[in-house]
């Protein structure tokens, strides 16, 4: 039998208990001690840093958000919002 101690990702606390299940099937727990609610082995979200690079650069070349966001599939706040915190 083995045993496997899940921790908070957010306080490192072991006391978690479950709390559903989400929609793409993955258990969700819920800590008690910071209250935070947390998956089973998240998806990381966003874009890799190469691509936010390469995008960047796309941009910086003139060319427009309208352009970027049919070109590479992002969306044009996404795009205006890297430029916001770059600048």
């Amino acid at each position: 039998m083995v045993i496997h101690t899940v921790l908070c990702r957010h306080c490192q606390s072991e006391n978690i208990v479950k709390n559903g299940i989400a929609p793409n099937g993955k258990q969700k727990y819920r800590c008690l001690d910071c209250k935070r609610q947390s998956r089973e082995n998240p998806a990381i979200l966003g874009y890799p840093p190469e691509q936010r690079e390469i995008i960047l650069n796309a941009y910086q070349e003139r060319s427009s958000l309208r352009g970027l966001s049919r070109t590479f599939g992002v969306a044009r706040n996404t795009v205006s919002g890297w430029l916001k915190k770059n600048s």
